[in-house]
């Protein structure tokens, strides 16, 4: 079975995530058919890139999205445009309406990348307590 669900990128400590399509016994970060969006969760607000059109597309040939992604897609409101499409809207206009949704927030909401708060110390400085000599 297709799922649509994260892939995990980026390095110690700060993740990223792509949006992929995957087989559901593939390995999270292994294989994958296709990049269909990207999740930051260290900006503020959250940043999450949707290609609607490929979404739609794997949505109507059967792909299932994952908890996670489907909580994504619901608050980005790309589940609802979908069932738009579901009942007969054209896929054109509602396009341009996410088209349109995507740039007003972009606009309107700074983007800031949170500072990591959670830094590995040296071994040196998690020495406490220890006397010169």
């Amino acid at each position: 079975m297709l799922r649509i669900r994260l892939r995990r990128v980026g390095s110690k400590k700060q993740p990223l995530y792509r949006m992929v399509i995957a087989e559901n016994e593939w390995p999270r970060d292994g294989r994958f058919l296709e990049i269909v969006g990207r999740y930051n969760p260290r900006t503020n607000p959250e940043t999450v890139e949707v290609e609607e059109a490929r979404v739609y597309h794997w949505l109507k040939n059967g792909a299932q999205p994952t908890d996670s992604v489907a909580q994504l897609l619901k608050k980005q409101g790309t589940l609802g445009r979908y069932e738009r499409v579901q009942k007969g809207e054209a896929l054109e206009a509602v396009l341009v309406d996410a088209q349109t949704a995507a740039e007003t927030a972009r606009a309107t909401t700074p983007r800031r990348t949170r500072p990591d708060t959670a830094v590995v110390k040296s071994k040196k400085n998690l020495k406490t307590g220890q006397k010169k000599k």
